[in-house]
Protein backbone atom coordinates (compact mmCIF):
# COMPACT_ATOMS: atom_id res chain seq x y z
CA UNK A 1 0.00 0.00 0.00
CA UNK A 2 1.13 3.65 -1.03
CA UNK A 3 1.92 5.86 1.96
CA UNK A 4 -0.39 8.27 2.18
CA UNK A 5 0.56 12.25 3.37
CA UNK A 6 -2.09 14.80 4.20
CA UNK A 7 -0.39 18.54 3.80
CA UNK A 8 -2.19 22.29 4.00
CA UNK A 9 0.15 23.21 0.50
CA UNK A 10 1.78 21.93 -2.21
CA UNK A 11 3.71 23.43 -4.73
CA UNK A 12 4.30 21.73 -8.06
CA UNK A 13 7.59 22.69 -9.21
CA UNK A 14 10.77 23.97 -7.76
CA UNK A 15 11.80 26.57 -10.51
CA UNK A 16 12.32 29.88 -9.09
CA UNK A 17 8.57 30.83 -9.20
CA UNK A 18 7.59 27.85 -7.49
CA UNK A 19 10.40 28.53 -4.79
CA UNK A 20 9.08 31.74 -4.35
CA UNK A 21 5.96 30.91 -3.96
CA UNK A 22 6.60 27.93 -1.34
CA UNK A 23 8.43 30.67 0.77
CA UNK A 24 5.62 33.10 0.59
CA UNK A 25 3.39 30.76 1.77
CA UNK A 26 5.32 29.28 4.40
CA UNK A 27 6.10 33.09 5.61
CA UNK A 28 2.57 33.55 6.27
CA UNK A 29 2.52 30.42 8.33
CA UNK A 30 0.90 27.68 6.51
CA UNK A 31 1.97 24.43 6.06
CA UNK A 32 4.12 23.90 2.42
CA UNK A 33 5.33 20.80 0.65
CA UNK A 34 7.57 21.89 -2.85
CA UNK A 35 7.23 19.21 -4.71
CA UNK A 36 10.73 19.11 -7.72
CA UNK A 37 10.65 16.15 -10.12
CA UNK A 38 14.85 16.68 -10.40
CA UNK A 39 17.34 16.45 -8.13
CA UNK A 40 17.40 20.13 -7.13
CA UNK A 41 15.85 23.47 -7.87
CA UNK A 42 16.16 25.66 -10.60
CA UNK A 43 17.41 22.92 -13.26
CA UNK A 44 15.34 23.43 -16.15
CA UNK A 45 13.99 26.52 -17.58
CA UNK A 46 14.73 28.47 -14.16
CA UNK A 47 18.67 28.07 -15.15
CA UNK A 48 18.57 28.60 -19.02
CA UNK A 49 18.02 32.00 -19.48
CA UNK A 50 19.83 35.64 -19.65
CA UNK A 51 19.56 35.91 -15.97
CA UNK A 52 17.89 39.58 -16.88
CA UNK A 53 16.13 42.03 -14.55
CA UNK A 54 13.90 43.32 -16.48
CA UNK A 55 11.96 46.50 -16.42
CA UNK A 56 8.69 45.67 -18.06
CA UNK A 57 8.68 48.05 -21.00
CA UNK A 58 7.27 45.50 -23.81
CA UNK A 59 3.88 43.89 -22.39
CA UNK A 60 0.62 45.71 -22.96
CA UNK A 61 -0.90 47.99 -20.41
CA UNK A 62 -2.49 46.27 -17.44
CA UNK A 63 -1.37 42.67 -18.44
CA UNK A 64 0.12 40.56 -15.86
CA UNK A 65 3.29 40.59 -17.51
CA UNK A 66 3.43 44.19 -17.22
CA UNK A 67 2.00 44.81 -13.85
CA UNK A 68 4.55 41.54 -12.35
CA UNK A 69 7.24 42.36 -13.65
CA UNK A 70 7.14 46.37 -12.52
CA UNK A 71 6.32 45.25 -9.39
CA UNK A 72 8.56 42.48 -9.31
CA UNK A 73 11.61 44.11 -10.34
CA UNK A 74 11.59 46.49 -7.43
CA UNK A 75 10.85 43.85 -4.85
CA UNK A 76 13.56 42.14 -6.72
CA UNK A 77 16.21 44.53 -6.58
CA UNK A 78 15.40 45.75 -2.47
CA UNK A 79 15.17 41.50 -1.74
CA UNK A 80 19.12 41.29 -3.71
CA UNK A 81 20.15 44.59 -1.51
CA UNK A 82 18.61 43.32 1.67
CA UNK A 83 20.46 39.80 1.10
CA UNK A 84 22.95 40.65 -0.90
CA UNK A 85 22.25 38.68 -3.74
CA UNK A 86 24.90 39.46 -6.40
CA UNK A 87 23.38 41.77 -9.30
CA UNK A 88 24.28 44.90 -11.28
CA UNK A 89 21.76 47.23 -12.37
CA UNK A 90 23.67 47.88 -15.64
CA UNK A 91 20.97 49.23 -17.84
CA UNK A 92 19.65 48.13 -21.43
CA UNK A 93 20.21 50.06 -24.83
CA UNK A 94 17.35 48.88 -27.41
CA UNK A 95 18.86 49.52 -30.60
CA UNK A 96 17.57 50.98 -33.88
CA UNK A 97 20.09 49.93 -36.92
CA UNK A 98 17.56 50.50 -39.68
CA UNK A 99 15.37 53.93 -40.19
CA UNK A 100 12.30 51.97 -40.35
CA UNK A 101 13.58 50.53 -36.71
CA UNK A 102 13.88 54.06 -35.37
CA UNK A 103 10.03 54.73 -35.92
CA UNK A 104 9.92 52.05 -33.59
CA UNK A 105 11.31 53.41 -30.57
CA UNK A 106 8.85 56.40 -29.73
CA UNK A 107 5.98 53.44 -29.41
CA UNK A 108 8.38 51.04 -27.43
CA UNK A 109 9.20 54.17 -25.06
CA UNK A 110 5.69 55.03 -24.68
CA UNK A 111 4.83 51.46 -23.96
CA UNK A 112 6.99 51.04 -21.16
CA UNK A 113 6.08 54.65 -19.55
CA UNK A 114 2.63 53.43 -19.76
CA UNK A 115 3.70 50.34 -17.82
CA UNK A 116 5.17 52.95 -15.40
CA UNK A 117 8.70 51.87 -15.78
CA UNK A 118 10.93 54.62 -14.75
CA UNK A 119 14.25 56.02 -16.04
CA UNK A 120 13.41 55.44 -19.59
CA UNK A 121 14.01 57.94 -22.26
CA UNK A 122 15.34 57.67 -25.99
CA UNK A 123 19.06 58.64 -27.19
CA UNK A 124 20.20 59.64 -30.60
CA UNK A 125 22.93 58.29 -32.09
CA UNK A 126 25.79 61.00 -30.43
CA UNK A 127 24.44 60.25 -27.51
CA UNK A 128 24.97 55.75 -28.03
CA UNK A 129 28.83 56.60 -29.27
CA UNK A 130 29.28 58.33 -25.73
CA UNK A 131 27.74 55.34 -23.76
CA UNK A 132 29.14 52.23 -26.23
CA UNK A 133 31.78 53.45 -28.47
CA UNK A 134 32.09 49.95 -30.11
CA UNK A 135 27.64 50.13 -30.85
CA UNK A 136 26.96 50.61 -34.63
CA UNK A 137 23.07 51.84 -33.95
CA UNK A 138 21.10 54.97 -35.31
CA UNK A 139 18.97 55.62 -31.84
CA UNK A 140 17.76 53.77 -29.30
CA UNK A 141 15.85 53.04 -25.82
CA UNK A 142 17.84 53.58 -22.69
CA UNK A 143 16.41 51.66 -19.93
CA UNK A 144 18.62 52.67 -17.01
CA UNK A 145 16.54 50.05 -14.51
CA UNK A 146 17.50 46.91 -16.52
CA UNK A 147 19.77 44.85 -14.68
CA UNK A 148 21.31 41.25 -14.59
CA UNK A 149 21.73 38.75 -11.37
CA UNK A 150 22.74 35.56 -10.59
CA UNK A 151 19.71 33.68 -10.66
CA UNK A 152 21.48 30.76 -8.98
CA UNK A 153 22.32 32.66 -6.37
CA UNK A 154 18.70 34.30 -5.37
CA UNK A 155 17.17 30.59 -5.67
CA UNK A 156 19.50 29.22 -3.10
CA UNK A 157 18.37 32.21 -0.87
CA UNK A 158 14.77 31.89 -1.50
CA UNK A 159 15.19 28.08 -0.73
CA UNK A 160 16.67 29.03 2.16
CA UNK A 161 13.87 31.49 3.45
CA UNK A 162 11.51 28.68 2.56
CA UNK A 163 12.92 25.91 4.93
CA UNK A 164 13.66 28.35 7.70
CA UNK A 165 10.02 29.19 7.99
CA UNK A 166 9.17 25.69 7.33
CA UNK A 167 8.61 24.36 3.79
CA UNK A 168 9.62 20.81 3.04
CA UNK A 169 11.52 20.26 -0.20
CA UNK A 170 10.71 17.29 -1.48
CA UNK A 171 12.74 16.34 -4.77
CA UNK A 172 12.92 13.89 -7.11
CA UNK A 173 8.96 13.76 -6.34
CA UNK A 174 7.75 14.41 -10.17
CA UNK A 175 3.25 14.28 -10.16
CA UNK A 176 2.09 11.56 -12.51
CA UNK A 177 -1.54 11.74 -11.36
CA UNK A 178 -4.55 13.31 -9.50
CA UNK A 179 -7.44 13.98 -8.64
CA UNK A 180 -9.86 16.58 -7.08
CA UNK A 181 -11.84 15.06 -4.40
CA UNK A 182 -14.08 15.82 -1.31
CA UNK A 183 -11.22 15.44 1.10
CA UNK A 184 -9.14 18.13 -1.24
CA UNK A 185 -6.72 17.92 -4.25
CA UNK A 186 -4.98 13.96 -4.34
CA UNK A 187 -1.97 13.66 -6.05
CA UNK A 188 -0.13 10.69 -6.93
CA UNK A 189 3.89 11.42 -6.62
CA UNK A 190 6.96 9.81 -8.13
CA UNK A 191 7.99 6.87 -9.99
CA UNK A 192 10.70 4.88 -8.30
CA UNK A 193 9.01 4.90 -4.50
CA UNK A 194 5.54 6.68 -5.38
CA UNK A 195 3.25 8.34 -2.42
CA UNK A 196 0.13 9.71 -2.23
CA UNK A 197 -0.48 13.04 -1.05
CA UNK A 198 -3.61 14.77 -0.28
CA UNK A 199 -3.17 18.80 -0.14
CA UNK A 200 -6.45 21.31 0.66
CA UNK A 201 -3.88 23.90 -1.32
CA UNK A 202 -2.07 23.15 -4.39
CA UNK A 203 -0.16 25.55 -6.68
CA UNK A 204 0.77 24.10 -10.18
CA UNK A 205 3.92 25.80 -11.18
CA UNK A 206 5.43 23.16 -12.93
CA UNK A 207 6.48 25.27 -15.65
CA UNK A 208 6.81 23.22 -18.97
CA UNK A 209 5.10 20.81 -17.32
CA UNK A 210 2.42 22.68 -16.04
CA UNK A 211 -0.25 22.21 -18.79
CA UNK A 212 0.83 18.34 -18.80
CA UNK A 213 0.16 17.93 -14.92
CA UNK A 214 -3.25 19.85 -15.31
CA UNK A 215 -4.44 17.34 -17.70
CA UNK A 216 -3.80 14.54 -15.33
CA UNK A 217 -5.63 16.16 -12.91
CA UNK A 218 -9.50 14.18 -12.98
CA UNK A 219 -12.68 16.40 -12.56
CA UNK A 220 -10.71 19.64 -13.56
CA UNK A 221 -12.54 21.20 -16.26
CA UNK A 222 -11.31 20.34 -19.23
CA UNK A 223 -12.76 24.02 -21.06
CA UNK A 224 -9.36 25.71 -18.74
CA UNK A 225 -6.71 23.45 -20.05
CA UNK A 226 -4.89 25.57 -22.86
CA UNK A 227 -2.78 25.46 -25.31
CA UNK A 228 0.40 24.92 -25.10
CA UNK A 229 3.93 25.31 -27.53
CA UNK A 230 7.24 25.45 -26.81
CA UNK A 231 9.66 28.10 -27.78
CA UNK A 232 13.66 27.29 -27.78
CA UNK A 233 16.03 29.05 -27.27
CA UNK A 234 19.76 28.89 -28.58
CA UNK A 235 22.66 30.91 -26.64
CA UNK A 236 26.01 31.70 -28.21
CA UNK A 237 28.91 32.95 -26.27
CA UNK A 238 32.51 34.73 -26.51
CA UNK A 239 35.17 33.42 -24.21
CA UNK A 240 36.82 37.14 -22.28
CA UNK A 241 34.82 40.18 -21.57
CA UNK A 242 33.71 42.17 -24.20
CA UNK A 243 33.97 46.21 -24.93
CA UNK A 244 30.23 46.36 -23.62
CA UNK A 245 28.83 47.54 -20.25
CA UNK A 246 25.07 47.50 -20.56
CA UNK A 247 22.93 44.90 -22.35
CA UNK A 248 22.71 45.43 -26.13
CA UNK A 249 18.81 44.98 -27.83
CA UNK A 250 17.55 45.23 -31.27
CA UNK A 251 13.62 45.84 -31.97
CA UNK A 252 11.26 42.93 -31.21
CA UNK A 253 10.87 40.32 -33.06
CA UNK A 254 8.07 37.96 -33.36
CA UNK A 255 7.81 35.44 -30.91
CA UNK A 256 11.08 36.73 -28.83
CA UNK A 257 12.78 39.84 -28.26
CA UNK A 258 15.48 39.52 -31.02
CA UNK A 259 19.18 37.88 -31.09
CA UNK A 260 20.45 40.28 -27.67
CA UNK A 261 23.73 41.28 -25.89
CA UNK A 262 23.60 39.97 -21.99
CA UNK A 263 26.42 40.13 -19.58
CA UNK A 264 27.37 37.84 -16.70
CA UNK A 265 28.39 39.46 -13.75
CA UNK A 266 31.90 38.78 -14.70
CA UNK A 267 31.12 40.64 -18.13
CA UNK A 268 31.30 37.54 -20.25
CA UNK A 269 28.89 37.81 -23.23
CA UNK A 270 26.38 35.85 -23.97
CA UNK A 271 23.95 36.30 -27.60
CA UNK A 272 20.22 34.95 -27.82
CA UNK A 273 17.95 33.19 -27.29
CA UNK A 274 16.27 33.48 -30.69
CA UNK A 275 13.08 30.95 -31.87
CA UNK A 276 13.29 27.79 -32.36
CA UNK A 277 9.74 26.33 -32.01
CA UNK A 278 9.97 22.71 -31.05
CA UNK A 279 7.07 19.58 -30.07
CA UNK A 280 9.51 17.83 -27.92
CA UNK A 281 11.73 18.94 -25.11
CA UNK A 282 15.58 18.92 -26.80
CA UNK A 283 18.54 21.37 -25.20
CA UNK A 284 21.69 20.85 -27.67
CA UNK A 285 22.78 24.40 -29.46
CA UNK A 286 21.55 23.63 -33.37
CA UNK A 287 24.65 25.29 -34.32
CA UNK A 288 24.01 25.44 -37.35
CA UNK A 289 21.98 28.46 -36.94
CA UNK A 290 25.18 30.25 -35.69
CA UNK A 291 25.54 32.38 -38.88
CA UNK A 292 21.94 33.77 -38.15
CA UNK A 293 23.32 34.83 -35.16
CA UNK A 294 26.21 36.57 -36.66
CA UNK A 295 24.12 38.46 -39.22
CA UNK A 296 21.88 39.44 -36.02
CA UNK A 297 24.70 40.55 -34.04
CA UNK A 298 26.70 42.57 -36.90
CA UNK A 299 23.89 44.71 -37.17
CA UNK A 300 24.51 46.82 -33.43
CA UNK A 301 28.22 44.89 -33.30
CA UNK A 302 30.49 44.82 -36.71
CA UNK A 303 33.61 44.05 -34.81
CA UNK A 304 32.29 40.68 -33.48
CA UNK A 305 35.40 38.72 -33.63
CA UNK A 306 33.29 35.73 -35.77
CA UNK A 307 35.35 33.04 -34.88
CA UNK A 308 35.40 32.77 -31.48
CA UNK A 309 31.48 33.21 -31.26
CA UNK A 310 30.50 29.46 -29.37
CA UNK A 311 27.53 27.26 -28.97
CA UNK A 312 27.02 28.23 -25.05
CA UNK A 313 23.25 26.57 -24.21
CA UNK A 314 19.95 26.22 -24.85
CA UNK A 315 16.55 27.02 -22.86
CA UNK A 316 12.74 26.30 -23.75
CA UNK A 317 10.29 28.91 -23.15
CA UNK A 318 6.38 28.07 -21.95
CA UNK A 319 4.24 29.09 -24.65
CA UNK A 320 0.24 29.80 -24.67
CA UNK A 321 0.38 30.61 -28.61
CA UNK A 322 1.97 29.39 -31.24
CA UNK A 323 3.83 30.86 -34.19
CA UNK A 324 2.25 33.77 -35.83
CA UNK A 325 0.06 34.16 -32.67
CA UNK A 326 -0.21 37.15 -30.68
CA UNK A 327 1.85 36.89 -27.48
CA UNK A 328 -0.11 35.35 -24.57
CA UNK A 329 -0.24 36.74 -20.92
CA UNK A 330 0.95 34.89 -17.74
CA UNK A 331 -1.96 32.06 -17.08
CA UNK A 332 -2.91 32.37 -13.31
CA UNK A 333 -6.16 30.54 -12.72
CA UNK A 334 -8.18 30.04 -9.19
CA UNK A 335 -10.78 28.89 -8.45
CA UNK A 336 -12.57 32.24 -10.14
CA UNK A 337 -12.10 31.08 -13.03
CA UNK A 338 -11.92 27.19 -12.85
CA UNK A 339 -14.37 26.61 -9.87
CA UNK A 340 -11.91 24.40 -7.97
CA UNK A 341 -11.51 25.51 -4.69
CA UNK A 342 -7.60 25.36 -3.27
CA UNK A 343 -6.34 25.00 -7.04
CA UNK A 344 -3.60 27.76 -8.72
CA UNK A 345 -2.37 27.29 -11.88
CA UNK A 346 0.59 28.93 -13.26
CA UNK A 347 1.04 28.72 -16.86
CA UNK A 348 2.70 30.14 -19.86
CA UNK A 349 5.19 31.80 -17.15
CA UNK A 350 8.13 32.66 -19.58
CA UNK A 351 10.04 35.60 -19.01
CA UNK A 352 9.55 38.05 -16.99
CA UNK A 353 9.13 35.55 -14.81
CA UNK A 354 12.95 35.70 -12.86
CA UNK A 355 11.91 39.49 -12.39
CA UNK A 356 8.47 38.92 -11.38
CA UNK A 357 9.33 35.69 -8.91
CA UNK A 358 8.12 38.19 -5.60
CA UNK A 359 5.33 39.69 -7.29
CA UNK A 360 3.56 36.71 -8.51
CA UNK A 361 4.16 34.57 -5.04
CA UNK A 362 2.24 37.58 -3.66
CA UNK A 363 -0.57 37.39 -6.59
CA UNK A 364 -0.83 33.74 -5.63
CA UNK A 365 -1.16 33.81 -1.90
CA UNK A 366 -4.08 36.31 -2.39
CA UNK A 367 -5.99 33.82 -4.56
CA UNK A 368 -5.07 30.68 -2.61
Amino acid sequence: MLEHYHVECVVIGGGIVGIATARQLALLGHEVWLLEATGEIGSVTSSRNSEVIHAGIYYPKGSLKAKLCVDGRRKLYEYCRQREVPHNQCGKLIVATTDAQVSELDAILRKGRANDVEELDIVDGAQLKSLEPDLSALAAVHSRVTGIIDSHQLMLNLKNDAEQAGAQCVFNSPVISGEIAESGIELLVGYKDPFKLTAKRVVNSAGLDAVAVLSTLKHFPSEYIPAFFMAKGNYFSLPGRVPFKHLIYPVPEPGGLGVHLTLDLAGQARFGPDVEWISEKYYPVDESRKKHFEEAIKRYWPKLPLAKLQPAYAGIRPKLSGPGEKAEDFMIQDVSQHGVPGLVNLMGIESPGLTSCLSIAEYVSNRI
